[in-house]
């Protein structure tokens, strides 16, 4: 997305060898193989829409964490069965992590000024 280094997500050998690859910088996920093959970048999302709660047992009770692509929060928790929420996580919020709060607009940020408008995404499909 932005041109920075890219870490490999670990995945479980599937049948259509799909691989994702998150930008450490930018956050962005880019999706490679599939059933059709498909190389695709997520559109840019505002920082209120990009990001789900954190869910865990070791997480302070009353304070709202957003969930990182690195099976930690934005700001660097990692606990053990930790996951997304089914919700969004606000950062307007009166409960919202500072820290994450810095982090998300640090990360948007980063996101490329270029890649930021509707027909920014990319998608790229095998021919049959």
């Amino acid at each position: 997305m932005c041109g920075r280094s890219m870490w490999r997500w670990p995945m479980a050998p599937a049948v259509w060898e799909e691989e994702i690859w998150s930008c450490l910088w930018c956050h962005a996920a880019t999706h490679v193989g599939g059933e059709w093959f498909e190389i695709s970048r997520p559109p840019y999302l505002p920082t209120g829409m990009r990001w789900e709660g954190a869910v865990a047992d070791g997480l302070t009770a009353g304070v709202s964490h957003a969930f990182g692509i690195f099976d930690r929060t934005l700001c660097g928790i990692q606990e053990t069965g930790m996951s997304p929420s089914d919700h969004w996580w606000l950062p307007e919020r009166e409960d919202a992590c500072g820290a994450c709060r810095e982090a998300a607009d640090a990360i948007d940020d980063r996101w490329p000024q270029a890649m930021r408008g509707e027909k920014a995404r990319v998608s790229v499909a095998r021919r049959l």
